[in-house]
């Protein structure tokens, strides 16, 4: 029971957190990462669950200063540093996990943190680098390299836009890394995937492949990916993390500032 309840005030301090996230990026506001999450008062008060949430949200927890190119504030800055030092993934972390946690550690250089966790996940495991190009400059030094991502090589258009949705918080302007250039590579599977999603009404995945589409080239016209986001913004109404998505999607098509 008491596994459950931790569950649970988990769900909802994610929730809570997203839905701060969503209004943040509509309204154009000030965001503070460190009073939007129970317990977050401060770096000092950012407990166990605090964490864990921002965690779980991944490098989305700071997209408003990520879109709209403001820093953030210090407690801020060190809430979102301690959940990526408290969950480096481990060793035998599947790929998606390791991803999420490297996208952090970029996001967190990028904003003026420290990501140097010396988890196994960060020493050097870019064997297939080679067959997706080299790095850029997000990969460099105290960031660690990138993880593998040649589970993607090959992958059918369904499996790569399940992969791409789970992975939506790459999908920012500017972010070069092994699985963009994997997508920048099939906009038309991509697109397919999109399509696919929206008609079995996972409007996660829709929303997630959505905010990947805007920023590939080659993606058909006849896709009208506009309103094709505005639908499944409506129809996933109920689900905060669609509306991320999406709200994510449209800044970033209408030339947010990065």
């Amino acid at each position: 029971m008491e596994q459950s309840g931790t569950s649970t005030r988990l769900a909802d301090a994610v929730q809570g957190l997203t839905s701060e996230l969503v209004s943040a990026l509509r309204s154009g506001g000030p965001f503070g990462l460190a009073g939007s999450v129970p317990g977050a008062g401060g770096p000092e008060a950012a407990d166990g669950l605090t964490l864990a949430a921002v965690r779980v949200v991944g490098a989305d927890a700071v997209l408003p200063n990520v879109l709209r190119g403001g820093p953030p504030a210090p407690d801020d800055l060190a809430v979102f540093s301690g959940a990526v030092h408290a969950y480096p993934p481990p060793a035998d972390a599947s790929p998606t996990s390791a991803w999420s946690h490297w996208a952090m550690k970029r996001t967190l250089l990028r904003l003026g943190g420290t990501a140097d966790t010396s988890s196994p996940a960060s020493s050097g495991t870019s064997s297939d680098a080679p067959r997706h190009g080299t790095p850029g400059h997000n990969g460099s030094a105290g960031q660690g390299a990138e993880p593998r991502a040649a589970w993607l090589d090959g992958a059918s258009w369904q499996s790569l836009t399940h992969q791409l949705a789970v992975l939506a918080p790459l999908a920012v302007p500017g972010g070069d890394c092994a699985v963009a250039r994997v997508a920048r590579d099939r906009p038309v599977d991509v697109a397919r995937g999109f399509v696919r999603a929206v008609r079995r009404r996972d409007w996660l995945q829709a929303a997630g492949a959505g905010r990947w589409l805007v920023l590939l080239d080659g993606v058909p016209d006849t896709l009208g990916l506009e309103a094709g986001l505005a639908f499944v913004a409506q129809m996933g109404s109920a689900d905060p993390r669609v509306q991320l998505q999406v709200e994510a999607a449209r800044l970033m098509r209408t030339g947010a500032p990065v």
